[in-house]
């Protein structure tokens, strides 16, 4: 597999575009909001990493986003952002191809939707909102306002997502039935979220996330979006690189195939149950770095690490990893930017009950 990386747009808890997120980068943490909301006759606050769409007013009209949820403007910012950096914003998109990734799916919407349906009933329940709630409706979106007419398509696998909406872009690719793809993942916060949290987890909320101390449960939550360009290998080199492997599966059945000597980019993201994992399966001699400080835990994490990893082939070089990713772990953590030296990065992914993805990502 080889499947070009021509262009990547990102929205997130950090700011809006490539540039942004490399920058946050280098001081290696956000800062989370703090949001107050009303549940059970009282005020919380629950901190979170959130995303501002203003800047989508660039590029799209305010009428043409009248009926445009945030959920579906993260995920159309991020793809018209993602074109832009690949110089193709004014090309021809009408074989172009759109997969979604979404763990959560339009939560605001959805739930709004219900609320529509409790307060006025069925036969008068909001039309717009039932139509912006599903999950495919930001591939919708993105299809109808880039004029991208190849197939689309929606994934939603939780935490794995982002991998298996992977597979389904390149194997387009690699049977040539489009000229690009237009692929990326997209998730929101809403105050449903927020209250969930609080009941499962406690209201004891801290400030900064520990994704590698195991034993203390320090999960922020965060929305965005993070799209790429991707296209068949066409003999040039693309500025960021090519993925070469995709891996889905279970550690019940498989561990998942590690290149000697490639950085891993995990994607611990303050869970417990799915930090163990990554103790377990992470070759101690493999250098390793996580950057969920700098978008929050969120289901489609890993296309922010697939963002990251692109922009260290572009600049041949290691990103130190975020303050206080795990110092202790254990494993061979980056604490120092240094040079790439030409390895292949590896995007890894665990889920709570033990699903894997493995996302390889090379320069040459």
């Amino acid at each position: 597999m080889r499947i070009a990386v021509q262009g990547i747009g990102v929205a997130g808890g950090f700011g809006c575009g490539a540039d942004q997120l490399r920058r946050a980068l280098f001081p290696g943490e956000i800062t989370p909001q703090n949001i107050l909301f009303e549940a059970e006759s009282n005020n919380h606050k629950f901190p979170a990493y959130l995303c501002d769409t203003s800047r989508l007013a660039e590029f799209v009209n305010k009428r043409a986003l009248q009926r445009v949820d945030h959920f579906s403007r993260m995920a159309v910012l991020a793809s018209i952002l993602a074109l832009e950096d690949a110089g193709m914003l004014q090309e021809d998109h009408q074989n172009f191809a759109v997969v979604v990734a979404s763990g959560y799916g339009a939560t605001r919407t959805t739930f709004s939707f219900l609320d529509s349906v409790i307060d006025d009933g069925d036969a008068c329940a909001s039309p717009m909102l039932f139509s912006n709630s599903v999950h495919n409706a930001a591939a919708a979106h993105i299809s109808i306002l880039l004029k991208a007419n190849g197939p689309n398509v929606t994934v939603s696998q939780f935490e794995m997502s982002v991998p298996s909406a992977l597979l389904a872009a390149c194997q387009w690719l690699q049977e040539k039935d489009v000229d690009g793809v237009i692929f990326g993942g997209v998730d929101e916060y809403c105050n449903v979220l927020g209250y969930s949290w609080q009941r499962f987890f406690g209201r004891d909320h801290k400030a900064d996330m520990k994704p590698l101390e195991f034993e203390n449960q320090s999960a922020i939550a965060g929305e965005g979006a993070a799209f790429f360009l991707l296209t068949p290998d066409n003999g040039d080199k693309p500025k960021y690189g090519f993925i070469a492997d995709v891996q889905i599966g279970h550690v019940e059945i498989s561990a998942p195939k590690i290149t000697e000597n490639s950085l891993l980019i995990l994607g611990a993201d303050g869970h417990k149950l799915s930090g163990i994992h990554y103790a377990r399966y992470t070759p101690p001699e493999n250098q390793a770095a996580i950057y969920s400080p700098l978008y929050g835990s969120i289901p489609i994490g890993p296309a922010f690490d697939l963002a990251i990893a692109a922009l260290s082939i572009r600049e041949g070089r290691i990103f130190a990893a975020s303050r206080g990713a795990g110092e202790n772990s254990g494993l061979n953590i980056v604490a120092k930017e240094q040079a790439l030296n030409a390895r292949s990065i590896g995007c890894l992914k665990f889920s709570c009950s033990g699903e894997f993805g493995l996302i390889k990502l090379v320069g040459e």
